[in-house]
């Protein structure tokens, strides 16, 4: 498991001029005007930005490069916060919680704090400051984004439409062994090839699993209609279909009754259940594992486990309100700049310097630009050549959680891009078929302790039966037993209601 880094405390406001701390609350109001870009020279509005991401040992310096770049182009500085992966879900809820201050925050229960009243509603900055960016991503995003009230409460991460599941392998036993991994599409059709691995390359874990698992239930059509915690889905491609209790369903046993034959067999990793989620780790022996992605995500993951590794989509490309709310930034309701804000995302999501930098990091630092002007990440200082100079340097952003991903430079190195990795991308998007329920969200605000009861009840079984640790005959029973005393019926009911108004307005438009 990665090591988790303390959490810096608080950056210091960082301000270029030294003679803005002496301007009047006048000259700050005149910033916040709409119109225009031009930065007040006179004063420099600082945002707190909070995201996801391990903190970087030079997080400092690759800010204080923002900080000098956002200064100059519209007037603003950052004091750039990220949290550990394990932490952040809980710092979020502890900022909007207490009501600590901050401006704008990477969003990943975007709806449900949408609904808490946590974020600024965007609607007329998109057709003012917000344009450009608003006209830079796909307008299938946007639709994604709405809640029930009809408006946009987030910026979302412009990238591939829908997520496919991915079941990614090792390259070098893929040869060896002569696999075509585009037979292998269904969970029980892994077994020989589990068996295999377990037998011949013992060094290597033949699937690898952590508490929360994977959507194996996308192979059969099944989406969430608000988060895995919440177990109900409906059939996506059904314009009718009826909303369920996942585990109540056949495919979720069947699903079940496999991942326990393959962790009794000694294919699933012992501690699986208790492991927890994280990125590709750096030469791990993996043979199976999924991610979800878009095109020539194999790429972005060969870099990431130090070795190629090749991947077979096994869900069809279908645009999910899940899959456009991946990457989402918002802005605290409670915000005293909206307007600095919105005009910094503005300038994340059209400004390649910027996106760029946040990204990567320091040109001449942690990367050089290849002949074709693709990134090539540097060693850390001290380190020596081959595998090391692929591992990660003094900095790395978070790609999904930070904006348009069509203005970055591409990756060179040991594992390429294509030169026309965007073209790819947007021709993927193109194809992209629509859930029939996109931009689909219930208000449950009203059912905090039914929410709250069937969140804990799912705590208590899902990652052991996810990952085949316990006996299914027994605990199944036990778990769907507990979701209905947790108050699962009555949800299901609700969000039922608001499906069949939502669908009825959706049908109503021409």
């Amino acid at each position: 498991m990665r090591r988790q880094q303390p959490l810096p405390g608080r950056l210091v406001v960082f301000f270029l001029i030294a003679a803005s701390l002496a301007i009047s609350s006048s000259g700050c109001a005149s910033s916040s005007e709409e119109g225009g870009n031009a930065p007040n020279p006179g004063h420099l509005v600082n945002l707190i930005y909070y995201t996801i991401g391990e903190p970087d040992r030079d997080l400092k310096l690759v800010n204080d490069k923002i900080n000098e770049i956002l200064a100059r182009k519209i007037g603003v500085t950052v004091s750039y916060i990220k949290v550990g992966w394990q932490e952040y879900d809980d710092r979020l809820n502890t900022l909007v919680s207490s009501g600590t201050p901050f401006d704008i925050a990477f969003a990943p229960e975007y709806a449900t704090y949408a609904q808490r009243g946590a974020w600024l509603r965007l609607d007329d900055y998109l057709a003012s400051v917000g344009k450009d960016m608003y006209d830079a991503i796909d307008p299938n995003f946007w639709q994604g984004m709405r809640m029930e009230d009809g408006g946009i409460y987030g910026v979302p991460t412009n990238k591939e439409l829908a997520v496919l599941q991915q079941w990614m392998y090792p390259d070098s036993l893929v040869r060896k062994y002569g696999i075509d991994i585009s037979k292998y599409d269904t969970l029980e059709s892994l077994e020989p090839l589990l068996q295999m691995i377990k037998e011949k390359e013992p060094s290597y874990i033949p699937m690898e699993l952590d508490k929360e698992s994977q959507n194996f239930f996308q192979l059969y059509d099944d989406e969430y209609v608000q988060d895995k915690t919440l177990p109900l889905v409906v059939r996506s491609q059904d314009p009718d279909s009826p909303v369920l209790n996942l585990f109540e369903t056949d495919e979720a046993r069947k699903i079940l009754n496999t991942l326990r034959r393959y962790y009794k067999a000694g294919y699933i990793n012992e501690d699986a259940a208790m492991r927890e989620s994280r990125g590709l780790e750096w030469g791990e022996k993996v043979f199976w594992k999924a991610a979800g992605g878009g095109p020539l995500s194999e790429s972005s993951w060969s870099k990431d486990r130090g070795y190629k590794v090749v991947a077979q989509p096994v869900t069809p490309a279908l645009v999910t309100t899940e899959s456009v709310r991946g990457g989402v930034m918002a802005i605290s309701a409670d915000t005293k700049h909206p307007v600095e804000s919105v005009k910094f995302l503005n300038l994340l999501n059209t400004d390649p310097e910027v996106r760029n930098l946040f990204n990567y990091g320091i040109e001449g630092v942690h990367y050089t630009l290849d002949a074709n002007d693709q990134v090539v990440p540097m060693s850390p200082k001290g380190s020596g050549s081959g595998q090391a100079q692929e591992a990660p340097s003094g900095y790395a952003g978070v790609q999904y959680t930070q904006g348009n991903w069509f203005i970055l430079n591409t990756m060179g190195g040991s594992f390429p891009d294509p030169p026309d990795k965007w073209d790819q991308f947007r021709a993927f998007n193109a194809k992209a078929v629509k859930s029939s329920v996109l931009g689909f969200t219930p208000d449950l605000s009203r059912m905090p302790i039914q929410i709250q009861n069937v969140r804990m009840v799912w705590e208590k079984y899902y990652p052991s039966l996810m990952t085949g640790s316990v006996d299914v005959d027994t605990e199944l029973p036990k778990f769907n037993q507990e979701l209905k005393q947790a108050g699962l019926d009555e949800l299901r009911a609700e969000v039922q209601k608001q499906l069949d108004a939502w669908r009825a307005v959706q049908r109503s438009e021409p």
